[in-house]
């Protein structure tokens, strides 16, 4: 082929004058995907090497794979800029309305009806309808003469071809993804149980939680990111038993090896991390807050993202960066354990009163509960007749509920989305209102049905009906919202004992930041760890917190929330964006692992739903129970209860090893 002979040419001198097969057809590939001929790939790829450094640029397979994203991910924010100038000049055509001379009618439409008065002007908060030039009428009005309810219907973005029913969706129940298959799923006992087979406890203080939100000062902020840095340098002395002397200032010139404790950061705070832009912030006491560039020993491997605590032993001979020659391991946390005798009262509450023991069932769902094409629930609804068909033991809900970025919840419009047999004024009614008729009302009928169930609500920052709006987030009340008994409303992020059992859950999508920003590349004699999900939320173990990353991503890089179509921003409005992490930084301590690692960590995640066992934590994504267009995922468990042999009963205490007899079904609803 005429461009494989070129693409010799040009790479060859780079690559000993040939080109490995598997390099030569990813290159086309790239050529072909992006329409470039061999020259101009050429120098895009001189172009990559100099942006990730000439030293630590090979021409090998993986090094043309990372092109390619890179390629992509250039391709697509030039798409995406160039896609919001084109929406910007559209807001300034249609933001100034067009004045007729006397204040007549510019667009004849009220067949002389109007007066040379001019007309009162709209709020900056009212929304200009694309090819809507009508004045909105009140609520009053809606039944009067010539008007009808589709006029002032709020309507819902539809969907990219034929809209399919919900009740019409296909493999409903089915199984994508499972862990410890050869165990038996949970079913609905013969003989139900009278009492609630579970017991909980917080593993932390929520009332700590109930902090004041924007009152973080910059002195506070920058202690409790460098206090972290101090506590993890003690861990790992004491972990690796290094002598004071052993710890040096990355960023003072010598030719003595030294160990460093620092956080990961990037050169250019508005750009994205790659291995040519590493840089490591040492603490105020070790290295005086100073920041120096890093550069890994040929051999020495890497999986960083901004804001991870490393420990690292290299030198700085020349002072303009550090080398490092290895990268030392964290310290673990130890896995929770119980001691023989608790265990048996946990056992006991599993056991029926013809002495058979059941294993204990929960089910796991994320927010959203409704997508963005209806307000109808019917998610959420599903979910709870599978509670109730199972007699399910836990059922753990992670918000959204009342979504921020649903575009109905958006518009402030509930009028013609509420249930036929609402009881409640739209002009008077609050988001508490709309609550408790399409959530906690068929919470309510799913408890009556199943009057041993525990629910577990986690709130999250895009719920509407909650008055904290920083991670760490507080509880939102559950006495207004109509919510019963058997709703016990935690923190975001929370750590429970259910049973013997710890289980955590965050509902801030911390693997989709890892995914943007990791940065990864195996070491000498390791193999390529493509797990890549599994890496992440390793992450988040080996970094005893539910949110290690810093800065989080900037919101104007999120995805944009659905909208109403036609809908452009009122003069002087901004467009709408996704909420982001709103970090509360003097805070961000409530958001570490204390004393153990949990046994099951639960984190939600618009990435693809998935369950596995990392460092003996069984971790799942569940997905959300409701995507955008369609229906989602959830997870359901069965955890067997822990078998107690005759030599184990003379130990003090047990590991739980939940991952060992714990099923899980990632499952589509």
């Amino acid at each position: 082929m005429a461009d494989t002979g070129i693409l010799v040419e040009l790479f060859a001198p780079s690559a000993g004058g040939s080109l490995p097969d598997d390099v030569s057809t990813e290159l086309q590939h790239i050529m072909r995907l992006l329409g470039l001929s061999p020259q101009e790939l050429f120098f895009k790829w001189e172009s990559y090497v100099i942006k990730m450094g000439v030293e630590n640029t090979k021409l090998d397979y993986k090094t043309v794979r990372d092109l390619k994203k890179d390629l992509q991910d250039a391709l697509e924010r030039e798409s995406r800029a160039k896609g919001h100038q084109v929406h910007q000049s559209a807001v300034k055509k249609t933001a100034a309305t067009p004045r007729a001379v006397n204040g007549g009618d510019v667009f004849g439409m009220l067949d002389g009806m109007t007066t040379a008065t001019p007309g009162s002007r709209f709020s900056s908060a009212a929304k200009r309808k694309a090819n809507d030039f009508a004045t909105p009428a009140p609520k009053s009005a809606k039944s009067g003469l010539n008007s009808s309810p589709a006029d002032n219907k709020t309507p819902i973005p539809p969907r990219d071809g034929q809209v399919i029913a919900f009740e019409k969706r296909q493999n409903a129940g089915e199984i994508v993804q499972q862990i410890n298959s050869h165990l038996p799923a949970a079913t609905a006992p013969l003989d139900p149980p009278t009492e609630a087979r579970v017991k909980l406890k917080a593993n932390l203080d929520q009332a700590k939680f109930a902090y004041k939100t924007m009152a973080m000062k910059l002195s506070e902020a920058s202690e409790v990111l460098d206090d972290r840095i101090d506590t993890f340098t003690d861990l790992i002395q004491a972990h690796h038993k290094l002598p004071d002397s052993a710890f040096g200032n990355p960023a003072a010139q010598s030719t003595a090896e030294v160990v460093t404790v620092g956080r990961i950061a990037c050169d250019d705070p508005s750009g994205k991390l790659n291995a040519a832009s590493i840089v490591l912030e040492g603490s105020r006491r070790m290295a005086a807050g100073l920041r120096v560039p890093l550069k890994f020993a040929a051999g020495v491997g890497y999986d960083v993202f901004p804001g991870k605590i490393v420990a690292l032993r290299g030198t700085n001979v020349s002072g303009e960066y550090f080398s490092v020659a290895e990268v030392l391991s964290m310290p673990r946390l130890p896995p929770p354990a119980s001691s023989p005798a608790d265990i048996d009262i946990h056992n006991d509450r599993l056991t029926s009163a013809d002495g058979e023991t059941r294993p204990l069932s929960m089910l796991v769902a994320s927010g959203p509960y409704t997508t963005d094409i209806d307000f109808s629930f019917a998610p959420l609804h599903a979910l709870l007749a599978t509670a109730k068909e199972q007699n399910t033991d836990v059922l753990v809900l992670a918000g959204p509920f009342l979504d921020l970025e649903h575009p109905v919840v958006a518009s402030g419009d509930f009028e013609d989305h509420l249930p036929a047999d609402a009881k409640i004024e739209p002009d008077r009614a609050t988001l508490n209102d709309l609550f408790r008729i399409l959530i906690a009302q068929p919470i309510q009928d799913l408890v009556r049905a199943v009057p041993t169930i525990t629910i577990i609500m986690v709130p999250s920052l895009r719920d509407a009906i909650n008055k904290h709006t920083a991670w760490p987030q507080d509880r939102f009340p559950r006495a207004a919202l109509g919510l019963p008994k058997q709703v016990h409303v935690v923190t975001n992020p929370i750590m429970l004992s259910i049973n013997e059992m710890i289980l955590a859950v965050s509902t801030q999508d911390v693997l989709s930041e890892l995914r943007k920003e990791n940065v990864y590349q195996a070491g000498k004699g390791q193999a390529f760890n493509d797990d890549l999900l599994a890496r992440l939320t390793g992450a988040v173990i080996d970094q005893q917190h539910f949110f290690p990353v810093f800065p989080p991503q900037s919101r104007v890089d999120l995805p944009r929330p659905a909208t109403i179509p036609g809908e452009v921003p009122a003069l002087g409005e901004e467009e709408r964006m996704a909420v982001g992490a709103c970090l509360d930084l003097s805070y961000l301590k409530l958001g570490e692992w204390l004393k153990v690692r949990p046994d099951v960590l639960v984190l939600p995640s618009v990435l693809n739903p998935f369950v596995k066992v990392v460092e003996g934590v069984t971790c799942i994504n569940p997905g959300t129970l409701s995507k955008k267009r369609g229906p989602g995922h959830f997870a359901a468990m069965t955890i067997q209860p822990r078998v107690i042999s005759a030599e184990e009963r003379e130990e003090e205490v047990l590991g739980h090893n939940v991952f060992e007899r714990a099923r899980v079904d990632i499952t589509r609803i």
